[in-house]
């Protein structure tokens, strides 16, 4: 396995030497590592020259050219002129318009996130769970002219680092906890010097026991986080709302004024989510209620900062 990618040796890959069974095993590896290119190129948002997508993926130049084509030919992903650098498609913004629509969860806690932003003055964020790690849908620029920048929409970080991915992680029950930092070890042992899986269960413990996490600067140095999940009607974790400031604004007192303001929003989400997934019944008008405030309130609320808003959906790195 290179970089996530897995190489299957396709002529082992046999029931009793069935050729039909090794072909539909090596088409489906085919799908497996173009979804794996397209996540790729997804985090790039710049684009993405083939030599980088070379080294991050760790297939060969000419397997790469040819799911890259194959993918541009389903104008999932397109390369410019120019600069050759490839970049996400027209056909790939569609699909995620299509899922928004099931997947609605950015436009059901935006009317909260910029609630957050104008409240506290910090920047606020949506966070959800993609397997052993957390995304960044959104980012919520707050007043207070000191920010920080821990996390930017498109990061992921192994469950369990930063406000939001810990929140998330603590929802778990134990043994998946442990599968977790055990996927994460080697990640975790490179990427994040101030963590460790002693770590971690200590801050899950300690999230589990006051009812909301709290990332004491082990991201970044001075910049801390306050963070709760949210839920779906059916109990499932939704994904976290998270606060953060930089460490001067993040005395004990403030934390629990930031999470009281974390709760109540979590709450309004929950309950559009209810609203949102309530049985359809018979109604007055065909009109549905508004979860994001018209643009000029937008404005109104936040001043001069603005928000920046998730472009694109993280597919998942498909393993093998």
């Amino acid at each position: 396995m290179r970089n996530g990618i897995h190489n299957v040796d396709i002529g082992e890959a046999r029931l009793g030497g069935d050729q039909p069974v090794a072909r539909e095993i090596g088409g489906a590896q085919s799908v497996d590592r173009a979804l794996a290119l397209l996540s790729l190129i997804s985090r790039h948002a710049g684009g993405v020259s083939l030599s980088t997508v070379v080294e991050e993926s760790g297939l060969n130049r000419a397997t790469a050219r040819r799911l890259l084509l194959a993918l541009m030919r389903s104008r999932l992903v397109e390369q410019e002129p120019v600069s050759r650098r490839y970049h996400l498609g027209e056909e790939a913004f569609v699909l995620g318009v299509l899922a928004s629509r099931r997947y609605g969860l950015l436009d059901v806690t935006m009317e909260s996130l910029i609630a957050l932003s104008a409240r506290s003055g910090d920047t606020s964020f949506l966070s959800v769970r993609r397997d052993a790690f957390a995304v960044c849908l959104h980012r919520e620029e707050g007043a207070y002219p000191i920010r920080t920048h821990a996390l930017e929409v498109g990061d992921r970080h192994p469950l369990g680092v930063g406000g939001g991915s810990l929140a998330i992680l603590a929802t778990l029950p134990d043994a998946e906890i442990e599968r977790v930092l055990a996927a994460n070890r080697e990640i975790m042992a490179a990427g994040y010097p101030l963590y460790s899986p002693e770590i971690i269960r200590e801050h899950v413990a300690l999230t589990r026991g006051r009812g909301f996490a709290v990332n004491p600067g082990l991201v970044l140095p001075n910049s801390w986080a306050i963070a709760k999940v949210v839920h779906y009607p059916d109990g499932r974790v939704a994904g976290a709302l998270s606060l953060s400031a930089i460490d001067s604004r993040m005395g004990e007192t403030r934390q629990g004024e930031l999470a009281s303001l974390i709760d109540h929003e979590v709450k309004a989400v929950e309950a559009r989510l209810r609203q949102m997934f309530a049985p359809v019944g018979p109604r007055q008008d065909n009109t549905r209620p508004q979860t994001t405030p018209p643009a000029d309130k937008r404005a109104a609320a936040t001043g001069p900062a603005s928000g920046q808003a998730a472009s694109r959906f993280e597919l998942e790195r498909i393993r093998q």
